[in-house]
C-alpha cells in the first residue's frame, strides 16, 4: 500500500471549504496513494462522503490520521486536531502564519512538516498551485453578488415602457486578482465600472474590462510596482492627493468594493467614514480586507453594518460562500502541488528541501521553524 492521505473536515466555525474533490481524490489514487476522507469533510461544498467512495477514497473519523502520511487542509490545524497526527507527518494547508508564532510553534513540537499554501511563489511553475489567486477570484466574484444582493436597485441599465433604470455605479478599490474579477462580474451585470490601483501595470488591466480607471497618475505613481508584483506603500504626499480624487469619486457610487490586502500586515485603511457620509442613500461597500482590519472605516466582521447610511458588509472567507466552486479550486492547487513531493519511479512521498516551491512554503520540519520569515533557518540538506 503506498503513502495514506488523511482528507481532514475544517473545525473552524465559518469555513464551508474542503481539501479534496473527487476529482483530486481520483488523480491521488493515479498516483498511488490510498486516501481517506473524514466523515462528513465534504457536507458544505456539496460533495457527500458516497461520492469521495465512489471514486476509491475510504470514509474514517479524525482516529485515522494517526497512520496518514499527509494530512491535507483548508485552515491551519488547531492544538485539538494536531494531538491526532503522527510526528513526521506533512500537513499542507493555508496556515496564517503572520501573528501566530506561537501556533507555528506548535506545528514544529509535534514533529509536523508542514506546507504554507499562501506562501506559494509567483512563478510560472506555481501558477496552477496559487491558492491566493484562486480563491481571490473567487471573493472579487462573490462580492458583487453579495452587493447586488443589499443593493435595492437593479445593476445595468433598463430602457423599458415604464421608464429608464440608470446603470449603478460601481467602484473597485485595488485592481489585483480579486479586483480585476470584481470589475469582470460588475461589467457582467451591467454597471457602470470605475477602478483604482497604485500599480501603473493595473491601468492595462482595468481598461481592458471595460472599466474606467482612477489614479493620481504623476511621476511617483508610475514608478510604484514592486519586482514581486505587490503593490508598494505610497509616500505620505502622494497617498493625499490621491486620498482627495477618490473621496470625490467615491461621493458618486452606489457600490464601492475594496480589495487592498498585504500579506502580514494591517489592511491600509481606504475609505473613512468621512466618505461613507458623502455617498448617496442606500449605497454599498463590501470589504474583502476585513480579515486584516478591513479598508474601510466601521467595518464589522462577519456583519452587514449601517455606517453613515451605507451598507457596509464584512463578511469574512467570501470565497467561502461558494465553497462548492472555491473547494474544487483549492483542491486542484493542493493535488498540484502534492504531486511535485511524489518521486515517479517509487510512487514515494520525497522532501526535497533545495526545491524552490518546498523552500518557499515549508513552515516546520523535523521539529524546527525553518521558515526564516518567521525565525526558521531553511536547511540545505535532503
Amino acid at each position: 500500500m503506498g503513502n495514506i492521505v488523511f482528507v481532514a473536515k475544517e473545525i473552524t466555525a465559518d469555513e464551508t471549504r474542503v481539501a479534496a474533490s473527487p476529482e483530486t481524490v481520483k488523480k491521488m489514487k493515479a498516483l498511488g496513494l490510498d486516501v481517506i476522507v473524514e466523515a462528513g469533510a465534504g457536507k458544505f461544498s456539496r460533495i457527500p462522503d458516497s461520492e469521495y467512495e465512489a471514486v476509491g477514497a475510504r470514509i474514517g473519523s479524525l482516529g485515522a490520521a494517526a497512520g496518514a502520511d499527509v494530512v491535507l487542509k483548508v485552515r491551519r490545524p488547531g492544538e485539538a486536531e494536531i494531538v491526532a497526527y503522527r510526528s513526521g507527518a506533512i500537513v499542507i494547508a493555508i496556515m496564517d502564519p503572520y501573528g501566530h508564532d506561537e501556533a507555528i510553534s506548535g506545528l514544529a513540537k509535534a514533529g509536523l512538516s508542514t506546507f504554507a499554501m499562501e506562501l506559494m511563489p509567483r512563478i510560472t511553475r506555481a501558477q496552477s498551485m496559487d491558492v491566493l489567486s484562486s480563491q481571490a477570484n473567487l471573493a472579487g466574484y462573490q462580492a458583487v453578488i453579495e452587493a447586488a444582493a443589499v443593493y435595492d436597485r437593479a445593476l445595468p441599465m433598463m430602457m423599458t415602457a415604464a421608464g429608464t433604470v440608470p446603470a449603478a455605479k460601481v467602484f473597485v478599490m485595488g485592481a489585483g486578482v480579486a479586483g480585476l474579477q470584481a470589475i469582470a462580474t460588475a461589467r457582467r451585470l451591467g454597471a457602470a465600472v470605475s477602478a483604482t490601483d497604485v500599480r501603473p501595470a493595473a491601468k492595462e488591466q482595468v481598461a481592458s474590462l471595460g472599466a474606467k480607471f482612477i489614479a493620481v497618475e504623476d511621476e511617483e505613481f508610475k514608478a510604484a510596482e514592486t519586482a514581486g508584483g505587490y503593490a508598494r506603500e505610497m509616500s505620505a504626499a502622494y497617498q493625499a492627493k490621491q486620498a482627495a480624487l477618490v473621496a470625490e469619486h467615491i461621493a458618486k457610487q452606489d457600490i464601492v468594493i475594496t480589495t487592498a490586502l498585504i500579506p502580514g500586515r494591517p489592511a491600509p485603511r481606504l475609505v473613512s467614514r468621512a466618505m461613507l457620509a458623502t455617498m448617496k442613500p442606500g449605497a454599498v461597500a463590501v470589504d474583502l480586507a476585513v480579515e486584516r482590519g478591513g479598508n474601510i472605516e466601521g467595518v464589522k466582521p462577519g456583519k452587514i453594518a449601517d455606517v453613515d447610511g451605507v451598507r457596509v458588509i464584512g463578511f469574512a472567507n467570501m470565497a467561502g460562500r461558494i465553497a462548492a466552486s472555491a473547494s474544487a479550486l483549492y483542491a486542484k492547487n493542493l493535488v498540484t502541488f502534492l504531486e511535485t513531493m511524489i518521486d515517479k519511479e517509487t510512487r514515494a512521498i520525497v522532501l526535497n528541501l533545495d526545491d524552490e516551491l518546498i523552500k518557499a512554503t515549508m513552515l516546520t520540519h523535523a521539529g524546527a521553524v525553518v521558515h526564516p520569515a518567521f525565525g526558521g533557518q531553511t536547511k540545505g540538506e535532503k
